[in-house]
């Protein structure tokens, strides 16, 4: 079984690549209170079909490059933000 998260896309500045942030809710040992964990991985997008705004599932494969180890397995919902396009 692969891993899998379930992301947002936050940036596609880059060719073949997108930024996914992932949300992940923890609680603190002490104050025994629950709250939210972000962290950003980039994630292999070989067609570019990615918009930001798009949730996304990822999942783990081969190493593709120094810090790309996942990526894109479906687009789970399309952004509702307009963009414009030149």
């Amino acid at each position: 079984m692969r891993q899998n998260f379930m992301g947002v896309v936050v940036g596609t500045a880059m060719q073949k690549t997108i930024k996914v942030r992932v949300m992940s809710q923890k609680v603190h040992p002490i104050v025994r209170k629950t709250y939210k964990s972000f962290k950003n991985y980039l994630v292999h997008d070989e067609a570019s079909k990615c918009k930001l705004g798009d949730v996304v599932r990822i999942e783990a494969c081969r190493p593709v490059s120094a810090r790309k180890h996942f990526s894109v397995a479906e687009i789970v919902a399309a952004s509702k933000v307009w963009e414009h396009t030149k």
